[in-house]
């Protein structure tokens, strides 16, 4: 049997990724990339000529049964994503769940994922955090915002410049327009910045300057006492009759 190894690669600088993940990568007998002009820009840089293959999501359910094939022959598989780690708001998952049900041997290697910095430098609390990724576009947005409106842990969501502004104006709409919040930009590239406001504030700062970029958006728990107490004095339904 071989070894499905996942492969952080970077957000933005390209001296974001490890000796370990370099080394993977060198030695894989394919790797799967999400678009391989992008990964072969990242392998060119480093040297690496192995052979590539592309895996994305939606070729993913098509690919992935001649990929078990192949690791179950013992070859050694890399999955990079075009950036940050596989499987987090990226293809991933479902060849790892068929990776495991195969019986075959999975290694997530350590690295970039872009809401890590993102939330430890948004000085909001990060002992305790929720990752919501992409919201969804049309379907069910408004009853993910609803759910979420009363979670206390610190919130983090990844999101487009075309759709960046619309995501504000619904979380000041259903947060409440004081709510906590930072935004993150362009995260280890050159012109990565972080802002930092109210849900209302930043709506303002996006509507007077058109962003550019990709983000990463975390917003502040809501006050779980607060929380707690609109519960308590929510009216209980009797499920004793």
């Amino acid at each position: 049997m071989g070894i499905l190894y996942i492969v952080p690669t970077p957000v933005g600088n390209l001296e974001d990724i490890t000796m370990r993940a370099l080394r993977v990568l060198r030695e894989a007998d394919v790797i799967l990339a999400e678009d391989t002009r992008t990964t072969g820009v990242l392998l060119k840089h480093y040297d690496i000529h192995n052979h590539l293959m592309a895996h994305h999501k939606f070729n993913e359910h098509g690919t992935s049964a001649n990929v078990i094939q192949r690791l179950a022959a013992g070859q050694t598989v890399a999955l990079v994503s075009d950036a940050g780690t596989p499987g987090i708001s990226d293809p991933g998952f479902f060849l790892v769940r068929e990776a495991v049900a195969a019986g075959i041997e999975v290694q997530c290697l350590p690295g970039a994922t872009a809401f890590v910095p993102a939330l430890v430098n948004s000085g909001l609390p990060d002992d305790r955090f929720c990752f919501e990724g992409f919201l969804p576009q049309k379907k069910g947005r408004q009853t993910r915002l609803n759910a979420l409106a009363a979670e206390t842990r610190t919130m983090v969501f990844y999101e487009s410049p075309h759709r960046l502004l619309k995501t504000l104006t619904q979380l000041a709409e259903v947060f409440g327009a004081e709510r906590k919040a930072t935004i993150s930009r362009e995260i280890s590239k050159v012109h990565e910045e972080t802002l930092r406001g109210t849900l209302a504030s930043l709506a303002a700062h996006f509507t007077d300057n058109p962003p550019r970029g990709e983000f990463v958006v975390v917003v502040a728990g809501a006050d779980e006492k607060r929380t707690k107490e609109k519960n308590d004095n929510e009216p209980k339904q009797d499920i004793t009759q």
